[in-house]
């Protein structure tokens, strides 16, 4: 399993992806908000997404898992 991790504290704008999608290398999956701008999250890897750690409106910091892909 691989983890998707902020890169910078922010909002949970947006996600794109829910539990049981498949995701390919590259495709957006959230977005972050931070200091009033959007930051898209990439996925690292293909797979199957296991879990969404985030809703949206989630503060998070720079690190904290947002998604664990299969």
């Amino acid at each position: 399993m691989r983890e998707i991790s902020a890169s910078m504290a922010g909002t949970v704008l947006n996600i794109f992806v829910s539990n049981g999608d498949g995701v390919k290398l590259g495709q957006e999956v959230l977005i972050l908000e931070s200091m009033k701008m959007e930051i898209p999250i990439e996925s690292s890897t293909e797979g199957i997404v296991r879990e969404c750690k985030v809703s949206t409106g989630d503060f998070v910091n720079e690190g904290d898992i947002l998604l664990v892909i299969e």
